[in-house]
């Protein structure tokens, strides 16, 4: 699994011209989910960004994690994180999990981080649909966690 987390102050998601889903203050999280990708990798990529610690604390410095402040959490599939460009111009995703194996490892994602209480609120995207995404980049901070590279 891959994710681009980004801190920010708001994140909308609109669905055929209407919106679909908001968070405020939180994390946005773009998810690619790669064939293969398991239970356990969904669990750590999860943990670690509820735990990173990446929101500034009362001195301004970068020590409080998405838990610590409350924050809210968006959680968007995007299988084009799974993109090949080694050959030609036209991205390849044969890496990609295919749509149902994907549809399961993300809802099994999202249900997941509703379940964790020190979360304001866990909102999405729709898995498979075309949307559009507003994203109010804080910091920016915006930080690539590979499943396949823990250590």
């Amino acid at each position: 699994m891959i994710a681009v987390v980004q801190r920010v102050h708001h994140c909308s998601v609109s669905i055929e011209q209407k919106e679909y889903s908001a968070i405020s203050k939180g994390l946005c999280i773009l998810l690619g989910i790669a064939s293969g990708d398991t239970l356990e990798e969904a669990d750590w990529l999860l943990n670690k960004m509820i735990q990173l610690r990446i929101f500034e604390d009362v001195t301004g410095k970068m020590n409080d994690s998405l838990e610590d402040i409350k924050g809210s959490l968006m959680i968007v599939s995007q299988f084009t994180l799974l993109a090949s460009t080694k050959k030609g111009n036209r991205p390849s995703f044969i890496h990609a999990a295919p749509p149902d194996e994907a549809k399961k490892l993300y809802h099994y994602f999202v249900e997941k981080a509703r379940q964790c209480n020190a979360l304001e609120q866990v909102a999405t995207g729709e898995f498979g649909a075309d949307m559009i995404l507003h994203i109010e980049n804080d910091g920016p901070v915006t930080i690539i966690l590979d499943t396949k590279n823990k250590q």
